[in-house]
Formats: structure tokens, sequence, C-alpha cells
């Protein structure tokens, strides 16, 4: 696919903990040619099999705090104690080249960039119900009963900004939810943002779950 008559589109990825955002990029990027992933500097650490410079930046919070500094982010947030944040001159030689960018980023980043930038495609992926999120989160083993219960609570404000989204997609089917993500980036159909009522029992679910969580 020929890119060169274009400037990149930017596309900010976001969802909840647990719904696979890191592996439908990963697809994305091997199935199709025509985008490229802004790979973002964060000072949590590494989880087993993450490369520094691949899957993010692994940097100091004294090293992120002067690249903010320097104004070396399009957008940068506090996730739960710790920095994540969208480094500028990658993402501007890739739209340059024609290719689409994409951000994985959280809903905090997400809003900045739409207000900086507002023709930036905001996609929001999440689980089909929110046991399923806590299923998917407990089974990677990578966090403590603690921590998990954090993200959960923390996924009851992130299912409120549904609403700002262009598109919300459910990965329940893997090659399904990179079929369609890409149909929706390249063609951008007309059709409702997100489902008020989907949205709104996912809040529900959440908050019986961590509630239940709480008392034990």
């Amino acid at each position: 696919m020929s890119e060169q008559n274009r400037q990149g589109k930017l596309v900010v990825i976001s969802g909840f903990s647990g719904v696979g955002k890191g592996t439908v990029v990963k697809e994305l990027l091997k199935q199709y040619d025509h985008y490229a992933l802004s790979v973002s500097m964060t000072t949590r650490a590494p989880r087993e099999g993450e490369q520094h410079g691949i899957s993010y930046y692994f940097v100091t919070k004294e090293e992120f705090e002067k690249a903010i500094g320097e104004g070396g982010f399009y957008e940068y947030a506090n996730y739960q104690g710790r920095y994540y944040g969208t480094p500028r001159a990658f993402v501007d030689a890739s739209r340059e080249r024609g290719m689409d960018v994409i951000l994985e980023i959280e809903v905090q980043g997400a809003m900045q960039i739409k207000e900086k930038f507002p023709d930036t495609l905001l996609i929001f992926i999440a689980t089909k119900d929110a046991a399923e999120m806590e299923r998917r989160l407990t089974g990677r083993g990578t966090e403590s009963f603690d921590q998990i219960t954090g993200r959960l609570k923390a996924a009851v404000g992130e299912a409120e900004q549904m609403q700002h989204y262009d598109y919300v997609v459910i990965n329940d089917d893997l090659q399904e939810c990179v079929e369609q993500m890409n149909g929706i980036i390249l063609t951008e159909p007309e059709g409702p943002r997100y489902d008020p009522a989907f949205k709104e029992q996912f809040v529900k679910g959440l908050e019986e779950i961590v509630a239940k969580r709480t008392v034990q």
C-alpha cells in the first residue's frame, strides 16, 4: 500500500486493563503494512518478556520529569502512581511518511491528544462484560489481588469516558477484533460511538465485583 501522498492518521487505542490491547495492536502491525506504533515512555517496571525500546522506554521518574520539562511529549499522564507519555519525534516523522500512527495510551492521555489534535481517531477496546475483564486480569498472573482490585476500581472511571471515543470495539474474538479495527481506521464508518446501555451495565458489573473483593 502506498501512503506517500498523504499525512498519516493519528489513532489512539485505549481500553481497560486485561482487554488485550497490546495483542490487538501487535496483530494490526503484523497483518497490515500502513501502521507505525508509537512506543510510550513509562516509569513502571517492565513485566516478564517486555523489552526496552520495543514494549516501552523504561525510565526513572527523574528522567521522565526531565523530558516533561523539555517539552518532549505529545501527552503524558500519571496512572496509579506511574508516569506514561508519548514522545513527539517518532510520531511526527512517521505521519510525514504517510504511516497511520497508533498510540496505545490510557484515557487521561487520550483526552489530552484529542484536545490538542481534534482529528485524532479514538478507539476504546472493552471485554464483553466486567466479569470477563476480572478473569483476564487474574489469569495473566502478573499482579497481586490488591493491584487487580485497584485496576478494577480505576476502570469504573475509565468506563465513564467511553462516550468521548469515536468507536467502542469488543475484543471477544481476536481476529474479528483486528479486522474490525482496521476497517474502522481506514474508512471511519458512520454510526453510534458507543452504547450507553453497555457502559451502564459494565460500570454496574465493575462496582459489584469491587465490592465483593473489598470485603474479602
